[in-house]
């Protein structure tokens, strides 16, 4: 199917997320932060990409930011939960503003995940031939 790269702090929903998607075929490659996910992202570029917004280290505003900006054609997915300081809506708002092609708000279901990554996923194949 796919190669796709997880970015997500929390080492149990990251485990999780994998998990669904490799069940689902898809080639998954995981990064605990965006410092993480940009440098794999460098070394072989994935069908898409799923960050996390709210992360120590680099967080995923602007991990999109520089993927968006090395990688115009990226696909991304931005999930977010929100944080103390800002709601979720709010930065999943940023992140499709940014480029994201979808966003997911915590929590989301496993049917959820998969959805939208197909959706992502049909739609860059229509675009890019």
């Amino acid at each position: 199917m796919a190669s796709i790269l997880v970015i997500e702090d929390d080492a149990d929903i990251r485990a999780l997320y994998c998990r669904i998607l490799s069940q689902a075929g898809h080639a998954v490659t995981e990064a605990p932060d965006g410092s993480v996910g940009l440098r794999l992202y460098r070394q072989k570029h994935r069908d898409l990409v799923i960050t996390d917004i709210i992360m120590p280290e680099k967080e995923g505003i602007e991990t999109i930011m520089e993927l968006q900006r090395e990688s115009p054609d990226v696909q991304i997915i931005a999930i977010s939960g929100g944080g103390q300081a800002t709601p979720g809506a709010t930065c999943l708002h940023l992140a499709k503003r940014l480029g994201a092609a979808r966003t997911l708000a915590k929590p989301f279901s496993k049917q959820e995940l998969l959805d939208a990554v197909t959706e992502v996923l049909e739609r860059s194949m229509e675009i890019g031939g």
